[in-house]
């Protein structure tokens, strides 16, 4: 019987930029997170309304994507909007570039060895999507990464389809005991239809459902859909008075797959706990059922349904950086030696023997800490991962150090990253504690702190005492930063300190370096 992990493993190894999806749409809050984006992705390669933009943009370049997707082409959209609350105060530290937080995982821009960032690694890992995508719009978001047990299966049945992972419907205890009630929840039943329904309990999952039919399966939704080209093409013609004007914001789940796949009485229940009222919610579901009968009744093919779940399988490996603390927690797991780290090891490009590479490292190391692209002069690392870090004397434990470069740092379960400090004293912090720098073109270096116990998104906009400013001050002076010339300020300050430093030369292995076709991610 072949194990659990040696098929994830193998999904693994299918995400090596061997295929991808002909179209990449990535979706940013600023022209200047846009123009980093295009440019970072040539050279490494609101749902309904990202596409408008795109398919205009796409045309002033004499790319018609509506006749692209109608042809058989598969286009991906990566939603990377959102300041990164809860994961403050490293969004700052890309100047509100969330997308761009960087992973210990190396590839070449240029010539020169970076790190992979957060949505390049989204799209390695869902590019495994794309042969089984044709002639689909595929949304994805664009700050976790997922290892699916069951595969890539192909979409198609119905026209619009939704990650999840399904298992057999519980029984009120086993619902309990799997926390379900804290998931968004995909439905399926004997037909093979899906329904979507929000965080609810066994007994209100039940009634909701009760004109679904019987359900055979049932599991979190992991929020990724994708629509085929008919389904995209009618709703961008539904709301076309809105998406003209921007005059309102519909989210896919609530708007769209709720009120397409449950009854009006179970949709306005739900929409009620939301706080939009009977009455709106009512003529929300009217509107949507005529548009789906309009929109079926119109198909040639009657035996695709309307929507569907792909299953991701029971157990996946789900790696989030959403949050801090898991953005801490699911990095150092390549410090461990479990299978999932290995299955981690395979994805990011580390070797899991020799886990020092393309470094210089005259501290002592212990066999689980993962040091790439550094140079450490002296000191004792152990349990920690390093990329991108020029220290001299470095005393850590069970950190997180990406992009840092300083004469001394001594600390137990920190972060710091994208720091450059110049302090003869170094830096001698407090368990836990999180250091950024923020750098903005005419403005002074800004140091932002925090912890990793402190939750980003309950502080945002509270200015703490160890802190100049909030971190909703920090994201709008980065409003109109850009994004390229603020990470140059920061590679000229660390190559004029690393100028100053000495380091002993070592010979050490090298490993691989993740490349891939066309210069984009692997």
């Amino acid at each position: 019987m072949v194990k659990t992990e040696d098929v994830l493993m193998r999904e693994v190894k299918k995400m090596d930029g061997s295929v991808g999806f002909d179209v990449v749409i990535v979706c940013t809050s600023t022209e200047m997170q846009e123009n980093f984006w295009q440019n970072r992705l040539e050279k490494t390669t609101g749902t309904l309304y990202a596409y408008t933009k795109a398919r205009a943009k796409a045309k002033a370049k004499g790319i018609d994507l509506d006749e692209k997707l109608e042809s058989g082409s598969s286009i991906a959209m990566y939603h990377t909007a959102g300041k990164g609350t809860r994961l403050a105060p490293l969004p700052g530290a890309e100047n509100n570039n969330k997308p761009g937080v960087k992973l210990p995982s190396l590839l070449e821009v240029d010539g020169v060895k970076t790190e992979l960032t957060i949505l390049e690694a989204v799209i390695k890992q869902t590019n495994s999507y794309a042969p089984s995508r044709k002639a689909r719009c595929s949304v994805f978001w664009g700050d976790q990464i997922f290892v699916p047990l069951a595969g890539t299966p192909e979409s198609g049945k119905h026209h619009a389809d939704i990650l999840g992972m399904l298992g057999p419907m519980p029984s009120a205890d086993e619902w309990a005991a799997k926390g379900l009630e804290k998931y968004g929840l995909i439905a399926v039943n004997e037909a093979g239809d899906a329904a979507q329904v929000e965080k609810v309990t066994f007994e209100q999952a039940t009634d909701l459902l009760s004109s679904f039919g019987t359900v055979s399966s049932v599991g979190p939704s992991l929020g990724s859909f994708s629509v085929s080209a008919a389904l995209l093409k009618g709703l961008l013609e539904e709301f076309a008075s809105e998406l003209s004007g921007k005059e309102a914001k519909f989210d896919s789940d609530p708007d769209f797959w709720m009120p397409l796949t449950l009854s009006v009485e179970s949709y306005v229940k739900i929409m009620e706990t939301k706080e939009v009222t009977s009455d709106v919610a009512t003529k929300h579901h009217a509107r949507m059922a005529a548009f789906k009968t309009k929109f079926l009744d119109a198909q040639t093919d009657k035996a695709v349904g309307m929507f569907g779940c792909i299953d991701a399988g029971t157990v996946c490996y789900w790696w989030d950086y959403g949050q801090l603390k898991l953005y801490k927690k699911n990095n150092l797991l390549a410090t461990a030696s479990s299978a999932e780290a290995k299955a981690l090891h395979q994805f990011m490009r580390i070797d899991s023997k020799s886990r020092v590479q393309h470094s210089q490292v005259a501290a002592t190391t212990d066999k689980g800490s993962v040091v790439l692209n550094s140079k450490v002069a002296k000191g004792s690392i152990k349990g920690s991962l390093l990329s991108s870090v020029q220290v001299e004397d470095l005393q850590v434990k069970d950190c997180l150090l990406i992009n840092v470069t300083a004469k001394k740092v001594k600390g137990e379960g920190l972060i710091l990253y994208n720091v450059v400090d110049d302090s003869e004293e170094g830096l001698c912090l407090e368990e836990g504690d999180v250091r950024v720098n923020v750098y903005m073109p005419e403005k002074e270096k800004l140091v932002m702190k925090s912890n990793v116990s402190i939750d980003g998104g309950k502080v945002f906009k509270t200015k703490m005492d160890i802190n100049p400013y909030s971190f909703q001050d920090v994201y709008k002076m980065n409003g109109a930063v850009d994004v390229s010339a603020a990470k140059a300020l920061q590679q000229a300050a660390a190559a004029e300190l690393v100028a100053k430093m000495e380091f002993p030369v070592i010979e050490a292995p090298t490993s691989r370096t993740t490349r891939s076709k066309r210069q984009r991610v692997a």
